[in-house]
């Protein structure tokens, strides 16, 4: 099983965790972090997703979040085809950096872009993609 986060997924467990909704997500969050580090699945990360962390404001939180990415077990580098497929995807709306992880992720064959960003879960279920979006809650309690 190849899983891709992305950086909402990464930063829920720093979020208000007095929202029932965030706190299950942080959960499941752990929880898939967890067998990612035990390596029963494999985590596919990418440039996109060493920027964003590098772009994170908070010193604390982005010194978090390089520690924990150095558990990805592989990085796609953005390459011609992946820009390509980014613009194809902003072209039916999809934000930027969101458009660069898809492609990423469907270059990597991933078998599943987890997020916790509801417009981009809706708009992922919008659009044909080369890869299935979920959110990790739904996800998780469907593969425990």
């Amino acid at each position: 099983m190849k899983v891709y986060l992305d950086a909402c997924c990464l930063n829920r467990p720093f979020d208000d965790q007095s929202q029932d909704r965030i706190r299950l997500e942080s959960e499941a969050i752990i929880i898939i972090l967890n067998l990612l580090y035990k390596g029963e699945w494999k985590w596919i990360g990418s440039e996109a997703l060493e920027i964003e962390i590098e772009n994170t404001p908070n010193i604390e939180k982005r010194h978090y979040l390089k520690r924990i990415a150095n558990f990805v077990h592989k990085t796609r580098k953005i390459q011609d085809k992946e820009s390509i497929r980014a613009k194809q995807l902003e072209e039916v709306g999809f934000k930027s950096f969101d458009a660069m992880h898809i492609a990423c992720a469907e270059s990597e064959k991933a078998d599943v872009f987890l997020t916790t960003d509801d417009k981009l879960l809706k708009l992922g279920k919008r659009n044909k993609l080369n890869i299935d979006i979920a959110n990790p809650v739904l996800w998780l309690t469907k593969r425990l």
